[in-house]
């Protein structure tokens, strides 16, 4: 996939930057880690420090400084998240910010300006994402406001070097989830995600949607799955054909002291690390394995010294990375299948 800010491999793991950095981790640090693309948020942005700053400072790239692509969500996971804090009509969604308050509100013909403005490689079409166990009237009048609105940022995005993906939702129905994604396919985006998953839905029905949900989409076109970041599910959505992929977990169950490796994750609070030499992976080259050892790191978690989160998250974020790459060379080697049952037999539900 190719952006302004250079190529990206798929599949591929995007860390979440919600608020223009990834909690903790500097640019430097992530490069290094071969992360390519980054994830922002719209609303938050929009909120804290501003359009208007990013822009003044030269974009989000360069306020940032990050070299690298950049994928911008519009606001509308923020209308499932902070329901009992927004209207929405055909119109627009007025949020009351969870900041100071005040009315802020977004549209899909806003999201797009936004986004332009922010200077993100990929922009998000505004979308309205339902609860997955929602009912069925609610359901699908999101997935009717999802189409309408990604007509309207169709019709009025202007910036030719950034792509403008739009978003499949339909909650667990698999034949509203096809109505919507061909709806969408037929309206020629250069990418599609696919969102409303892993809102509190049994995984194995979304597995089982997800697989309908991206049979409908162009093979040739990214296919991106929003906020589901478990290794395991990975492994199954890459299967189903997704090449991107966006979650926290790395860096928030760094902060909480929960390492992920190959082997399961390592829970750094618990006792039996006290003297423990050993790196958090021995097959691990980042600067976290490297340098330091399970005994150290469990007492910076137990003396609450900041740098314990840090070096975790370092870790977690650069297992992502190798995971994804070792996903990219099972492919390329036609061994994907036997990869993949392998690593999900020894992860079972772990993570």
């Amino acid at each position: 996939m190719t952006t302004p800010h250079g190529v990206i491999e798929t599949p591929m793991f995007m860390p979440v930057g919600t608020a223009a950095t990834v909690k903790g981790l500097t640019p430097a640090q992530l490069q290094e880690l071969g992360v390519r693309i980054l994830l922002g948020n719209t609303y938050h942005l929009a909120l804290r420090p501003g359009v208007e700053v990013v822009e003044a400072m030269g974009g989000l790239h360069r306020f940032m400084n990050w070299n690298g692509a950049i994928l911008t969500d519009s606001g509308g996971y923020q209308v499932f998240s902070l329901a009992e804090q927004r209207k929405i009509t055909d119109d627009s969604v007025v949020f009351r910010s969870h900041i100071d308050g005040a009315l802020f509100e977004l549209s899909p013909e806003k999201a797009v300006a936004i986004q332009e403005r922010l200077g993100s490689d990929i922009a998000m079409c505004l979308d309205e994402c339902p609860p997955s166990l929602g009912e069925e009237d609610e359901v699908r009048e999101a997935l009717r406001r999802t189409l309408l609105w990604a007509r309207r940022c169709r019709d009025v995005q202007r910036k030719p070097d950034q792509a403008l993906f739009a978003i499949v939702q339909g909650g667990l129905n698999p034949g509203w989830r096809v109505e919507c994604a061909e709806a969408l396919a037929a309206m020629d985006f250069p990418g599609y995600a696919l969102g409303g998953f892993s809102v509190g839905e049994p995984t194995e029905q979304m597995l089982t949607v997800l697989a309908e949900s991206t049979a409908p989409l162009p093979a040739d076109k990214p296919r991106y799955l929003m906020g589901v970041g478990r290794p395991q599910d990975i492994l199954e959505a890459v299967a189903r054909g997704v090449d991107l992929f966006d979650c926290v977990l790395p860096t928030r169950n760094g902060r909480n002291a929960q390492a992920f490796t190959m082997a399961g994750p390592i829970k750094l609070r618990n006792s039996i690390y006290r003297l423990d030499p050993a790196p958090l992976d021995e097959t691990c080259p980042c600067y976290t394995c490297r340098h330091f050892s399970r005994a150290y790191l469990h007492h910076l978690f137990r003396a609450e010294e900041m740098l314990g989160p840090i070096l975790v998250s370092l870790h977690n974020v650069g297992f992502y990375l190798q995971f994804m790459a070792q996903i990219r060379s099972a492919i390329e080697e036609q061994r994907f299948d036997s990869f993949r049952a392998a690593h999900l037999a020894r992860l079972g539900g772990n993570f």
